[in-house]
C-alpha cells in the first residue's frame, strides 16, 4: 500500500528550516538560526510585525521582468514573462550585504506555490497573487497583460505577495516557500513529491459535505456575508473609478485643444502674442500630465484590487464529519445477526473514538483560523487606511496643480 503522504496541517509549526543543497551560508546561517529561536516562542497567530523573522534576517525582492519564448507542456511555442527574484542577507560582512541567491521564476509557479500553500494551510488567509490579466483599467491604459506598463505592475504585485508570505508567523516557516526562494532547479517535482494535490482533490470531494453542516460557527458565517459584501463594494469601487479616470483623462486632453488655440492665436497677434503662447504651453504641459497621474492611479487601485481577491479567499471554514451508513441485507440467522451487532457495536466504538479525536481537530483548527482572521483583519484595516488617505492625497495634489496651470495662465492674460 502507498504511503500516503506526511501532512503539515497537523503541525502548524513546522521544522525550523534547514538550507538544503548548497546555498551561500549568509541566508543559509540567517535563517536557519533564527528558525530554530522562533520554533521555541508562542505558536499563536500574531500581527504581521511581532514574529517576522525572516524579514528580520533576509531581504526578499522581486527587481526585474524578462519577455521569454519557450516550449509548453504541449510542446508548442509560447512567449511568456520571467521574474527574477533576488534574496540577500541583511546581515553584514565587512560593511558589505551579501548577495545569496536569485533565481527566475514564472507567473505560473507563484500560481503553484499559492496552491500548495491553500491547500496544506486551510486554516489561513493566504496572501493572493496580483492579477493576471488587467481588470478595471481605464480605457486609455492597455490591458495586454505583455504591455512593459502592467507587467511592471505586476512585478510588484508579486513581490508584495512574497513579502506577505514572508512576514506571516506560519507560512514564513514552511520549507517549500524556502525552496521557492533557493532552489531554481526541480522546485515543481518537489512540491509535487509532497502530494498535496491528492490532498486538493480529496478536499474537492468533500466539499460538498461542508455545505450540510447542521450547526455551522456563526462567526464564520457571519465572515462569509461580510466577504461577499467587500467584493461586491470593491468591485464597484474599482469600476466607478475607472470612469472617473476615464472622464478625467478627456478634460485633461482637452487642455491640448486648450493649448494649440492659443499658440494659433498668438501667432496673429502682436501685442498679446507673448501672453497667449505661455498661456498655452501652460496648458499643453497640463494636458500631457494626465498619462503619469493615471499611471501612478493604478497603484492604489492595485492595493484595493489585493483585498478584493483577500475577499474571495474569505470563504466559510466549517469543519464537518463525514456520515456513517449501513445497509441491511435480506433474512438473517440469528448467529449472522448476534454477529453483525458485535461488529456494529465495534463500529460504533471505533466511530465514538473517531467523533471525539475529530471534535477536538475541528475545535483546533477553528481556533487557529479565527486567529488568523483576527491578524488579517488588523492588516486589512491598516493597509486600506494608508491607501484610501494616500489617494485622496494625490487627489488634493493634482487639483493644486490645476489650480496653480490656471493661476499662471490668468498671469499670463493680465501682463498682455
Amino acid at each position: 500500500m502507498e504511503q500516503a503522504p506526511p501532512d503539515p496541517e497537523r503541525q502548524l509549526q513546522p521544522a525550523p528550516l534547514e538550507p538544503l543543497g548548497c546555498p551561500d551560508a549568509g541566508l543559509g546561517a540567517a535563517v536557519g538560526k533564527e528558525a530554530a529561536g522562533a520554533g521555541e516562542e508562542d505558536s499563536g497567530v500574531d500581527t504581521m510585525t511581532h514574529n517576522n523573522f525572516w524579514l528580520k534576517k533576509i531581504e526578499i525582492s522581486v527587481s526585474e521582468a524578462e519577455k521569454r519564448t519557450g516550449r509548453n507542456a504541449m510542446n508548442m511555442q509560447e512567449t511568456y514573462t520571467a521574474y527574477l527574484i533576488e534574496t540577500r542577507s541583511v546581515e553584514h560582512t565587512d560593511g558589505q550585504s551579501v548577495l545569496t541567491d536569485s533565481l527566475w521564476r514564472r507567473y505560473s509557479e507563484f500560481e503553484l506555490l499559492r496552491n500548495y500553500l491553500l491547500v496544506y494551510y486551510p486554516h489561513i488567509v493566504v496572501p493572493p497573487l496580483p492579477e493576471k490579466r488587467a481588470e478595471f483599467v481605464w480605457h486609455k491604459l492597455s490591458a495586454d497583460n505583455m504591455d512593459p506598463d502592467f507587467v511592471e505592475r505586476r512585478r510588484i504585485g508579486l513581490e508584495n505577495f512574497l513579502l506577505r508570505i514572508a512576514s506571516h508567523p506560519i507560512l514564513c516557516r514552511d520549507k517549500i516557500f524556502y525552496l521557492f526562494l533557493t532552489q531554481e532547479g526541480n522546485w515543481k517535482e518537489t512540491v509535487n513529491e509532497t502530494g498535496f494535490q491528492l490532498k486538493a482533490d480529496s478536499r474537492l470531494k468533500a466539499l460538498n459535505a461542508t455545505f450540510r453542516v447542521k450547526n455551522p460557527d456563526k462567526r464564520f458565517t457571519d465572515l462569509k456575508h461580510y466577504s461577499d459584501e467587500l467584493q461586491s463594494v470593491i468591485s464597484h469601487l474599482l469600476r466607478v473609478r475607472a470612469r472617473v479616470a476615464d472622464r478625467l483623462y478627456g478634460v485633461y486632453k482637452v487642455h491640448g485643444n486648450y493649448g494649440r488655440v492659443f499658440s494659433e492665436w498668438s501667432a496673429i497677434e502682436k501685442e498679446m502674442g507673448d501672453g497667449l503662447q505661455s498661456a498655452g504651453h501652460h496648458m499643453d504641459v497640463y494636458a500631457s500630465s494626465i498619462d503619469d497621474i493615471l499611471e501612478d492611479e493604478e497603484h492604489y487601485a492595485d492595493q484595493l484590487k489585493e483585498y478584493l481577491f483577500y475577499a474571495e479567499a474569505l470563504t466559510v471554514r466549517t469543519f464537518s464529519l463525514k456520515g456513517m451508513t449501513t445497509k441491511l441485507f435480506g433474512q438473517e440467522t440469528p448467529e449472522q445477526r448476534e454477529a453483525r451487532i458485535k461488529v456494529l457495536e465495534e463500529q460504533i466504538n471505533e466511530g465514538e473514538q473517531q467523533l471525539k479525536s475529530k471534535n477536538l481537530e475541528g475545535r483546533e483548527f477553528v481556533k487557529n483560523a479565527w486567529a488568523d482572521i483576527e491578524r488579517f483583519k488588523e492588516q486589512k484595516n491598516r493597509d486600506l487606511k494608508e491607501a484610501l488617505i494616500s489617494y485622496a492625497v494625490m487627489q488634493i495634489s493634482m487639483c493644486k496643480k490645476g489650480i496653480q496651470v490656471w493661476t499662471n495662465a490668468k498671469e499670463c492674460f493680465s501682463k498682455m
